[in-house]
């Protein structure tokens, strides 16, 4: 049930991106991660132009893209291996979206415990529990 959270800078605005975006953000939490794609929630959010510097300078401005994603997972529920493969994934895939990249385009795994993170008021742990009376 992760809570996906992507922002996004183009050289030209592209409106369809964000459907794209948000199926290859559920895709991937789904192929490397093991979540459950019925219970993935993405927010895509295109960010201006303007506005995103990287290094004091906007990487629109050399004609690159860049992004941030920000994805909360259950603690203990995935591997080294899964989350440095969930990385390398997101960079790929929003390269092959958003064409040449900054490289300073960062994904972050949080990793939170299961008695402080759920959704529909119960937390992850309360699930497990309730599905393992006894």
């Amino acid at each position: 049930m992760p809570m996906i959270a992507m922002r996004y800078v183009t050289p030209t605005p592209r409106p369809e991106l964000s459907s794209q975006i948000a199926a290859l953000a559920a895709r991937l939490g789904a192929e490397t991660l093991g979540k459950d794609p019925g219970v993935t929630a993405v927010l895509v959010e295109p960010a201006d132009p303007q506005n995103w510097f990287i290094a004091g300078k906007r990487p629109t401005d050399a004609g690159l893209s860049a992004f941030w994603l920000d994805i909360t997972i259950t603690a203990g529920t995935n591997t080294k291996g899964e989350t440095t493969a969930f990385v390398s994934a997101a960079y790929e895939g929003m390269r092959a979206l958003l064409g040449p990249l900054h490289e300073e385009c960062y994904v972050h795994v949080h990793a939170a415990d299961g008695d402080a993170y759920g959704y529909g008021g119960r937390t992850q742990n309360g699930r497990w529990a309730a599905a393992h009376p006894g």
